[in-house]
């Protein structure tokens, strides 16, 4: 076996269905220690449909929830969000994003006890991914060049093991969700007021994987601090790890006070399909026939409009249900239903 199909093995293992994120967490800094030593770990992930610089998956090992407050404070998430974006145009997509330097103190730092970090982008030729980073203590070495190319080798594994999370059980629809729920967050960055119908998505989003209240907190502030320097409407497609179903984070500015409106629901039909295709691995080709498919269309008349053979549309078919693990094309559509 290859170091890097061990690895993928290991990571595959350590994204274990169903266990908690603190879990998850453990045993991915477990996994990625002798490849590069560290005190502790956080990565996000998310597909690259969603844009780059948030996460529908996150994981926090050995960081202190003040720590983490402090990183994913307004500020640092616009830095963060911009130089993801640069990151992962780089030949080498790793860099140390908090350095001590002789001399100087940070308050951040020492607080803490913590050194630097390591910070690597993950993507592959799909986009980008998400993040990993990697921190050691204030009395460790660190992190060097060889560092930095070691785990430059570990983001297309970890790339692929969380595509294998995510798309661990065969697509399918899912039992009844709660009804679309709606949030504000102020311009403090704290949740300010929200429907009676939200705090059931809440308690499905951060309940089965017991994600902690600050990291749930700090998520939508994070996604607030995002929404704000956008032209439109955010929107993330949260894979259905957990609660049973894809969801739907809808995000928007309200007027020029800050506010930002969050809509939460379940993802279904073409607005699931671009992560839905990210996740599973469906190629262009593949997405305009389910696309066809989804609105109607007969396999004859898909071949039609495609300029392609039938045969050749069954083909893209067999494989759209072999990566789904769909068992036809009325299971396929049922789960990218509502």
């Amino acid at each position: 076996m290859t170091e890097c199909s061990r690895l993928y093995r290991d990571l595959c293992a350590a994204l274990a269905p169903g266990a908690g994120v603190g879990a998850v967490a453990a045993e991915l800094s477990r996994v990625i220690a002798p490849v590069v030593p560290h005190d502790a770990l956080r990565c996000g992930a998310n597909s690259p449909s969603s844009g780059t610089g948030l996460s529908t998956l996150a994981f926090w090992h050995g960081y202190t929830a003040d720590l983490g407050r402090e990183l994913l404070r307004a500020d640092r998430v616009r830095a963060c969000v911009r130089d993801l974006a640069r990151l992962a145009g780089q030949h080498l997509p790793v860099k140390v994003t908090l350095r001590r330097r002789p001399g100087l103190r940070d308050r951040l730092l020492d607080e803490h006890g913590a050194g630097e970090e390591l910070c690597l982008a993950l993507r592959s030729a799909r986009g980008v991914w998400g993040v990993l980073c990697l921190m050691r203590a204030a009395d460790r070495r660190p992190f060097d060049e060889a560092d930095a190319r070691r785990l430059a080798g570990v983001g297309p594994v970890l790339v692929a093991a969380f595509r294998t999370y995510v798309t661990a059980s065969p697509a399918s629809s899912a039992p009844p969700e709660p009804r679309p729920g709606m949030l504000i967050v102020g311009a403090d960055s704290r949740i300010r007021t929200m429907t009676p119908q939200a705090r059931p998505w809440l308690e499905a989003l951060r309940v089965p994987l017991d994600v902690p209240q600050w990291l749930a907190d700090c998520a939508f502030a994070c996604l607030a601090v995002v929404a704000r320097e956008q032209p439109r409407h955010l929107r993330l497609c949260v894979p259905s790890v957990g609660c049973g179903w894809w969801t739907t984070i809808e995000a928007q500015r309200l007027g020029d006070d800050g506010d930002v409106a969050v809509m939460i629901q379940r993802a279904s039909g073409k607005a699931l399909m671009p992560s839905f295709c990210d996740w599973y691995g469906v190629t262009a080709r593949e997405r305009q026939i389910m696309q066809h498919l989804y609105d109607g269309s007969a396999p004859k008349q898909i071949a039609r409009v495609l300029d392609l053979s039938v045969y050749t549309v069954g083909d893209h078919l067999k494989a759209l249900f072999r990566k789904t693990g769909t068992s036809g094309r009325d299971q396929l559509i049922a789960s990218l239903n509502a």
